[in-house]
């Protein structure tokens, strides 16, 4: 059974630091590019960041020097350490798995219909 879950989701102050996780089961996490997404509220969904398979990484504008994406292959799970909290960041955060070798990573965190999987989210927010 293909799954993907995220955790980590916390009120937290401005300022502040939270790590979300998102471990997965299911497929071979190590061939897939895997992104982190979040959904403001009252807002669309827009992509954060991204970790291909050979751990290459981009960052949206808005997250960049604050926000840092990892992955450990071998727990098959991903990560996404983030700082300098901002009311702003407030949102559910999910997590996506895709197998596309052919976008980049900014392309693809423009591309919602190219992802294989997606987890059900988990909550930041971020107080003044």
């Amino acid at each position: 059974q293909v799954q993907v879950v995220e955790s980590g989701g916390d009120l937290v102050q401005a300022g502040g630091s939270l790590r979300l996780s998102c471990t997965t089961s299911g497929f071979n996490f190590a061939d897939y590019t895997m992104c982190w997404f979040r959904r403001p509220p009252g807002a669309k969904r827009e992509g954060v960041s991204c970790i291909n398979r050979g751990k290459s990484t981009y960052y949206a504008d808005s997250v960049k020097g604050r926000f840092t994406i990892s992955r450990d292959n071998d727990k098959k799970t991903l990560y996404l350490e983030m700082n300098s909290l901002k009311p702003e960041d407030t949102a559910k955060y999910f997590c996506a798995a895709s197998s596309n070798r052919y976008y980049g990573l900014a392309s693809l965190l423009l591309s919602e219909n190219e992802y294989n999987v997606w987890g059900q989210g988990t909550q930041v927010t971020v107080s003044s």
